[in-house]
Formats: structure tokens, sequence, C-alpha cells
């Protein structure tokens, strides 16, 4: 091969290179293969709703239960997808929910919640975390615990001392527990978590509201700061309250009954 028959071949063959190169990098990304863990790419989930007193639901009962994003520790948690089951009368109840894919990332954190209502009143609600699409298995097994509303001019149920368990399904620290006080007038105070805080609730019936919190401003730690952030946006979201007679724990509920935090009661 001559020389300048050589350079065109070099030419030729640098620019075919160049072309495939550049066809590769604007290549869209694969849509099939999202950023989501392999289990959450069916679109459904399946499981059932129980609970331990051997009793039938009442005519008219509704069993709802809800996938929710719990990623943001400082944000009510995001409904992604719901199912409701009219009709249903013995435990268990089973459940098939659909979700959108595209709405599961592999760094999100997700979880199931169940209640039972008959019309506007809570008959039971879960109490603990049901995570999905996490590292172990999916949690679709879904315990429900009897919710009793305190008597409608009996505050007692909510005098007292209480403690933080669960904040929106994302558990708590291990450090500084924050603290509910609520006192029969309905004065508020405790600990957020790292700051003091104080204010004034209004109690009617099951309606619990807390006004405007009074809150100190001293710099902690992280993880306690995040903790008591998402304490303080849990209480100013409540609306109502519930406690579960079998275990005296308290649970506390925003305007869409969804469960923002429960509590266990603390040494007065």
């Amino acid at each position: 091969m001559t020389r300048p028959h050589a350079c065109l071949r070099r030419q030729f063959l640098l620019i075919v290179a160049g072309l495939t190169l550049t066809a590769c990098a604007g290549a869209a990304p694969d849509s099939t293969t999202p950023d989501a863990p392999a289990g959450a790419l069916s679109g459904a989930l399946s499981g059932d709703v129980s609970w331990r007193e051997r009793m039938a639901l009442p005519p008219g009962a509704v069993v709802e239960v809800r996938l929710l994003d719990v990623s943001r520790a400082d944000a009510p948690a995001r409904i992604l997808a719901e199912t409701r089951i009219e009709d249903a009368v013995g435990s268990p109840v089973p459940f098939a929910l659909s979700y959108d894919p595209a709405e599961i990332t592999a760094r999100g954190r997700y979880a199931l919640r169940a209640t039972i209502r008959e019309g506007e009143a809570l008959l039971f609600t879960s109490t603990a975390h049901h995570a999905v699409f996490g590292s172990g298995p999916d949690q679709t097994s879904i315990e429900v615990s009897r919710a009793a509303p305190a008597p409608e001019t009996d505050p007692a149920a909510l005098v007292g001392a209480w403690v933080a368990e669960d904040i929106r399904g994302a558990g708590v620290i291990d450090g500084p527990p924050s603290t509910l006080d609520i006192a029969a007038d309905g004065g508020v105070s405790g600990r957020a978590g790292c700051n003091g805080f104080r204010g004034q609730a209004r109690i009617e019936g099951a309606r619990f509201a807390v006004g405007p919190l009074a809150v100190t401003r001293m710099a902690c730690p992280p993880a306690a700061m995040n903790q008591e952030t998402r304490f303080l946006d849990a209480l100013s979201a409540t609306t109502r309250y519930a406690t579960l007679p079998e275990t005296g724990k308290l649970v506390l509920f925003d305007a869409e009954g969804v469960a923002v935090m429960r509590l266990a009661r603390g040494a007065d």
C-alpha cells in the first residue's frame, strides 16, 4: 500500500471511531432499568392485615393500606399508593397494592401502614414500622392494634409524661429522648431531643392540636437536631390522638389520618 493510501485509510478509521464514540456518548439511558431495588420493579405488593382480638369487623368497616415514602425525616410521609378493602369481616384481611416502580429509588425508604375505620371512627391502626424495598424482606404482614379515642369529656388519658418511640415510621435515635408532658389544662412541654419547648394544646374529644411553641435555641449534635426537627414537625401536624388500651401507648395522627408519632408512658 502506497503512503498516500495508508494515510487516507488511517484518517478514515479515525473518523469512524469518532462517530462511534459520539453515538455512544449521546445515547439515552436505558429507561427499562430504573434506579430501584430489584424487588420493587414488579409494581405490586400483596400481604395481609390482621388483629389479635377475636372479633368481626362491623358492617361498613373499611381496611386501608398505604405505601408511603418515608425518606425525608423533616417532612411528612408521601403517599405513593393506597388500596381500600370494603366488606371485610375477619382477620386476616388480604390486600393487593399497585404502585409505579418509577417512584421507587435505591436510596429511598418506604413503608406500609394500615388502618381500619368505621365511617370517621378509627377502629384499628398499625403502630410498628413495616419496611419494604429495603435490605431485608418486605414486611407485608401488618398487625394493627385497637385504637380507642379518649372519652370526649375526660382528658385524663392524655395527662402525664410521654416518650416518643417512633416518628413517622422511621423510629427514634438511641440518644437523648424526645419527650412530651401534657397537663390537665392542655399545657404542653418537654424536650424535643436537644432543646426544651413549651406551649398550649387544644383538646376536644379525640381532637388534639398544639399551638405555637416556644423552643430554646441550643446547638446539639446533628443526629439529635435531626430528631428534634422530626418531633416538632410531627407534633405541629397532629390533629387527633388515640390510646391503645392493650399497650398503653399514645398515637398521634395528622389530618389525613396517618400516624405521625407513637409514644409510651414516661416517668412523671
